[in-house]
């Protein structure tokens, strides 16, 4: 299957100045699978060490010297290793960190030979650890689950995704269009983005056998607790948390309501667990007063997210059918699917070496309360964005904003087809103009080209 990061990877492949490249993402969004196929497309001989299944092999790593590493390398699988047509793989790295010092010695003493490396639960080692990070010499792939475009691709409907990749605003989308690019948006809801169920999906156009590959990998997760951190960790919180997530998503996370039962602290630590993994994201308010949208962040006002929003459907029992029987994704348990999916589709309009991350707007004043989903940044300017159903409403938040923060544009995804008008926000106070810009959920991809064409 196709991923995006196939090109990103050939042009790391062909630098100059190659780095080691690590791979970072949840478990099972494909990691391992994307270094072997990868591999075989540049006829290079995989050399694949993973540090979990065979821990001794980190003794292989005690010189830290790439020849004499190399040499055991050889010795151990029998085979001599070319460094110009070989490619090392360091799997599941995060069960040996402290190979991750010695990548340095490879970008600076062995720069022919590419070295790859990935872990699934890598961020609670950077998180703690006790060597030097080889900081300037590796760089960063950051791995989501398969986005709309990927999973289009997958399933065999190409032209679709080619239709939205080169979608303008002014371009005709004709009404047969439309409707199929939404059915096929409510099936990506229901199958997700994780390659697994999505591979499933293509061989036996099965939604029984996609559910049962999720419920396997709900249970993985729940199986992989033990693994977070050092010591004691409170797994009946991490399983409530994480049960909860897809109940809450869509508003302010507050820990009363996860369980009354349980302290504020184990809840705030479960969930700070839940998003070292990746299996869960904050999406944290932001001021949106300018760029970095990190600068001015409250870290108490948070909405959260689930990793994937097929999982998301498992979790609440949603499948197909209940999708199909409204007309409005943003109708289903008061609009989270639709803003789940919004969400995780977001994160995805970024370069692959940076973190993926979003933000909200929050503003909770006596008798004036207002709440943005997301906010995004394009072309150094933040841009508010809803997710509302139907072709009308009266979007009090999103006009709230655009006043007080003197925004020139703003975008709405539903399920109608494109437009964008010039309007003011004469609902709240004074009037501020701005462009109003409305998009059907499947183009979320193109939002940073069609706002900068604005």
């Amino acid at each position: 299957m196709l991923r995006d990061a196939d090109q990103h990877m050939a042009d790391w492949l062909h630098k100059s100045q190659r780095k080691p490249l690590v791979i970072r993402g949840a478990r099972q969004v494909g990691k391992s699978y994307l270094v072997r196929k990868f591999a075989r497309q540049q006829a290079k001989q995989l050399f694949e060490l993973n540090f979990e299944q065979t821990p001794e092999l980190a003794s292989m790593f005690a010189s830290r010297d790439p020849r004499k590493i190399l040499n055991l390398l050889a010795v151990h699988y029998g085979r001599d290793i070319d460094p110009q047509g070989a490619l090392l793989f360091l799997d599941e790295i995060q069960a040996a960190p402290e190979i991750l010092a010695t990548l340095r010695y490879f970008y600076e003493q062995m720069p022919e030979l590419p070295v790859m490396a990935a872990g699934s639960l890598l961020d609670f080692v950077l998180d703690d650890h006790e060597f030097s990070m080889p900081v300037g010499r590796i760089e960063y792939l950051h791995l989501e689950p398969m986005n709309f475009g990927e999973f289009l691709c997958a399933i065999g409907k190409d032209k679709y995704a080619t239709f939205i990749a080169q979608f303008q605003l002014g371009d005709d989308i004709p009404a047969l269009i439309h409707n199929e690019l939404m059915t096929l948006l409510k099936t990506y809801c229901v199958v997700g983005g994780m390659p697994e169920v999505v591979q499933t999906y293509r061989k036996q156009q099965s939604l029984p056998a996609c559910v049962a590959i999720q419920e396997s990998l709900l249970t993985t997760y729940r199986d992989d607790f033990a693994k977070y951190r050092k010591g004691p960790i409170n797994v009946d919180c991490l399983r409530v948390v994480l049960r909860q997530i897809p109940q809450m998503t869509g508003g302010k996370f507050i820990y009363s309501r996860v369980d009354r039962e349980k302290r504020h602290q184990d809840i705030r630590t479960s969930l700070e667990m839940l998003c070292q993994a990746r299996v869960a994201h904050r999406v944290v308010h932001s001021s949106g007063n300018g760029v970095p949208l990190g600068a001015e962040v409250d870290e108490k006002d948070f909405k959260v997210m689930f990793l994937d929003v097929g999982l998301f459907c498992r979790s609440l029992n949603l499948n197909l059918l209940s999708l199909e029987q409204v007309a409005e994704l943003t109708l289903v348990n008061s609009g989270a699917v639709a803003e789940q999916l919004v969400g995780q589709l977001l994160r995805g309009n970024r370069e692959l070496y940076e973190e993926p991350k979003l933000f909200c707007w929050i503003r909770q004043k006596k008798s004036s309360n207002a709440e943005v989903d997301y906010l995004v940044t394009v072309g150094g300017k933040v841009i508010p964005v809803e997710v509302k159903a139907g072709k009308t409403g009266t979007l009090k938040s999103l006009h709230v904003f655009v006043r007080e923060k003197r925004s020139n544009t703003a975008v709405r995804f539903n399920s109608d087809v494109a437009s964008v008008i010039t309007t003011n926000t004469s609902l709240v106070g004074e009037n501020t103009k701005f462009n109003f810009v409305s998009l059907p959920m499947y183009l979320v991809s193109r939002l940073p080209a069609i706002v900068q064409s604005l």
